[in-house]
């Protein structure tokens, strides 16, 4: 019988709820929970957490493994948005590159690099493609952006005080000039996916054809171990690929991070949940555990939020990756114009350089609502309003 799910959120689409049922009666799933952003993917919903027994599932990760949001708060005044607005301007287009095919004219150095690109075929084929696009963002919905950081209680935000320097990412009360963004593992993390969901789908020719993507893999077993591997190096390799994003940008602008939040979703972790050792999948998901950080972003024209989780066990500790989308790609190319999207952002004081109209924020849910219907499972730290864009142009499609 497959198992019960607990559920957020309100008009989450009929699909969505279909292939939540699909990943509830799989015999390794053990439990589950749907967040309020959900929609569509490919096997799991976007939104959709899956708790499994000793197994993995690669299309449950997610096609962008690793997909991460990292918030760098800058000691940068406010006003620089008003006072020097090319300034910023120059630093995203200078130090940006969006696109399936973006690369680097010089390759930059990172740790991650010199680790062991031999744990699976896949990595190792695409070593050097990773290392051209070291510090790139991809297409859909991946964007760099600045914003207004706004604080209404002091808080320590950094994800990792060891790398804190003199800096401790205590910050008081008001308002700061932030850095964010939204990417994931580039192309070596889609041919990773692509190679292993297959491999996977072969592995298990007598599941039915409407569980076919959500096909498993023993985390005992050789390609178990060897897609496991892969996923955590890439983690690993797309904080770098955000570092460095980060970094350029910071020391374009002769600035200095004072506070940092980052986070993944697209991944699987070993955790303990209810006295079981599970692997859980947050296919566009944010760890939620008690007293975790993470940043839920909204639109180019809507807040994102800065999160403190509550850890319910009910949600498998998650909460939502963003607001979610209310409508397709394709409906929304159909609906909105290129034009009349910038007219939209620019009557809320946000300056948009470069998006696909299928990324108009009318496309998208509500933020606000979706936090509502959320509220048991994270505390709001802070709020982020874009002022700033860049994302890809919108001629190139993936998967958010």
């Amino acid at each position: 019988m497959p198992i019960a799910y607990a559920r957020w959120g309100e008009d989450i689409e009929k699909t969505a709820l279909e292939q939540m049922d699909n990943a509830c009666a799989l015999p390794v799933s053990v439990a589950a929970a749907l967040m309020p952003d959900a929609h569509m993917g490919y096997g799991l919903p976007i939104g959709g957490v899956l708790a499994t027994d000793n197994a993995v599932i690669p299309y449950a990760v997610g096609m962008d493994i690793a997909c991460r949001m990292k918030l760098s708060v800058l000691d940068l005044p406010p006003a620089t948005f008003t006072s020097q607005p090319d300034r910023l301007k120059n630093a995203l287009l200078r130090e940006t590159h969006f696109g399936l095919g973006a690369k680097v004219k010089n390759r930059h150095s990172h740790p991650v690099m010199d680790e062991d690109w031999n744990v699976s075929p896949i990595t190792r084929a695409n070593k050097s493609k990773a290392w051209d696009q070291l510090g790139t963002s991809g297409s859909g919905n991946h964007f760099v952006e600045f914003g207004l950081l706004t604080l209404p209680q002091p808080a320590t935000l950094w994800s990792d005080p060891s790398r804190a320097g003199r800096h401790t990412g205590d910050l008081a009360a008001g308002t700061y000039l932030a850095l964010l963004s939204h990417s994931g593992s580039r192309g070596v993390g889609g041919s990773v996916a692509q190679h292993y969901s297959k491999l996977a789908a072969k592995r298990r020719p007598d599941l039915p054809k409407h569980l076919s993507t959500l096909a498993w893999f023993d985390l005992d077993s050789h390609e178990g171990q060897e897609y496991w591997a892969a996923m955590e190096l890439l983690g690993r390799y797309a904080a770098a690929n955000h570092q460095i994003i980060h970094r350029q940008v910071a020391r374009h602008l002769a600035a200095e991070v004072i506070a940092d939040v980052e986070n993944h979703h697209n991944f699987a972790w070993r955790e303990v949940h209810d006295g079981r050792d599970v692997v859980v999948h947050r296919k566009g998901a944010t760890p939620a555990g008690a007293g975790v950080l993470g940043v839920i972003p909204g639109s180019m024209a809507t807040p994102g939020f800065v999160v403190r989780g509550r850890g319910e066990a009910a949600s498998l500790q998650s909460a939502s990756h963003g607001a979610g989308r209310r409508m397709s790609r394709n409906v929304a190319r159909a609906a909105f114009t290129a034009r009349g999207m910038k007219d939209f952002l620019k009557e809320r004081g946000v300056t948009l350089l470069s998006a696909g109209v299928d990324e108009c924020p009318m496309a998208y849910k509500d933020i606000e609502s979706v936090m509502r219907q959320q509220a048991d499972l994270v505390d709001i730290v802070a709020r982020f309003d874009p002022k700033l864009v860049r994302m890809a142009d919108g001629r190139e499609r993936g998967e958010d």
